[in-house]
């Protein structure tokens, strides 16, 4: 399986407050992540399942995505893709989406840079960080007791948009 994990774009000032799920894209989120859309539709990218999570912010950036990939009807909230959210709950459910299948994850910081070394290290230790409106891909994903999985690559929206 390739497990791709997308962050979030840029998105309003955070708050402590209770309704920090409700903060949405800002105008340069939103540009930079249509940007990013651009690229991987250009790469050719498809995937059988595009999840978020159900913040708004995460969700707009799926929405732009699934809209450029034409995909729509392949997107999905998935809960565990909140910041609270439990990565080994997460870790299973893309597993359940099949041994070949592509999927792309969108979602929050610390977790996917955590999810990410998970992965990689075989639940050792691994640093990595993930930019807003960055991407990264899994290859050979697969979750037994544990995720495993390679990195192929982690790319900055500025490193996307050089490559256009």
């Amino acid at each position: 399986m390739d497990l791709f994990i997308l962050r979030h774009g840029k998105a309003g000032q955070s708050t402590e407050s209770p309704d920090d799920g409700g903060r949405a894209l800002t105008s340069d989120g939103k540009s930079e992540i249509r940007k990013v859309a651009r690229w991987m539709r250009s790469k050719k990218l498809r995937f059988d399942v595009i999840a978020t999570s159900p913040l708004t912010r995460a969700n707009e950036t799926a929405e732009i995505v699934a809209r450029s990939l034409g995909q729509k009807d392949q997107l999905e909230v998935w809960d565990e893709l909140a910041p609270s959210g439990d990565p080994d709950t997460l870790c299973y459910h893309v597993a359940q989406s099949g041994k070949n299948a592509a999927v792309l994850i969108i979602g929050h910081e610390p977790a996917l840079s955590l999810l990410i070394s998970k992965i990689i290290s075989r639940g050792g230790i691994a640093s990595c960080v993930l930019a807003k409106g960055g991407l990264a891909k899994i290859r050979n994903y697969s979750f037994n007791e544990q995720p495993t999985g390679e990195l192929q690559w982690l790319l900055t929206p500025k490193q996307i948009t050089e490559m256009q």
